[in-house]
């Protein structure tokens, strides 16, 4: 799959690009991160993306021209891989709340087009004419958009197959809609020493007894959803 990322800070990814899953999965050709300088869309003197917004008030806002050629010359590069023009997301404190659901569907499709945002906002004429939707990491602002959409492109590329190590681990993470605690929070884990400052590992554990390892497992994740989050337990099955 491929990610286009439209930014002010094309350096920040390398947080994506350098280390641990995402890194090699980009190294085996699972995915692709291109990053867009959004200032090689200006074309003034001094690399102008933001203004004054009208009716006054704090802030810069983020021009609709420079980020509308940006995103048709991505569009070009997509057409020229091979690749149908991408849906356009703005990460957004407005947008759709990123949950597992959505990740899931990021991973299905081939190409994205992710526009970081800055400063005050966006101009809504661009939001209007070229954006198809936008996502939010929560209910909270960030300085801008880059660490919500290094977020996405994590957790998107480690629903690919191949990814990871152990294809299990997706399967029983926290959220997973599938496996013995589907919907749930993950279960405790444990590792050596079998004993560390006084606390054992919980005998079933020890024992080789898959079915009873099972149980406990879904009794566990059940019990860490109810203690940490009981919102989940009432959430519809297709959320």
């Amino acid at each position: 799959m491929r990610f286009d990322i439209l930014t002010l800070f094309p350096d920040m990814f390398d947080a994506v690009t350098r280390y641990g899953i995402t890194r090699r999965a980009i190294e085996r050709g699972l995915a692709q991160l291109h990053c867009h300088q959004l200032r090689d869309y200006a074309h003034d003197a001094y690399k102008t993306i933001d203004d004054r917004p009208y009716g006054g008030g704090p802030g810069m806002v983020m021009m609709a021209g420079p980020l509308t050629e940006a995103v048709q010359d991505i569009r070009s590069q997509q057409q020229s891989a091979g690749l149908g023009p991408a849906p356009v997301v703005l990460m957004s404190p407005s947008g759709q709340p990123i949950n597992q659901a959505l990740v899931d569907r990021i991973a299905t499709q081939p190409c994205w087009t992710i526009i970081c945002g800055r400063y005050e906002g966006v101009d809504q004429r661009f939001i209007d004419q070229q954006v198809d939707e936008l996502w939010s990491l929560g209910d909270f602002v960030l300085s801008g958009g880059e660490i919500a959409a290094m977020a996405v492109v994590d957790a998107a590329i480690r629903r690919l197959p191949g990814a990871l190590g152990d294809e299990q681990s997706a399967i029983q993470e926290s959220f997973s809609v599938q496996g013995p605690a589907a919907g749930l929070l993950d279960w405790p884990h444990y590792t050596r020493p079998e004993v560390f400052n006084g606390a054992a590992v919980p005998d079933v554990l020890l024992s080789g007894h898959h079915e009873r390892i099972a149980d406990w497992r879904r009794k566990a994740a059940l019990e860490a959803t109810s203690r940490h989050r009981p919102d989940l337990l009432h959430k519809p099955k297709s959320q």
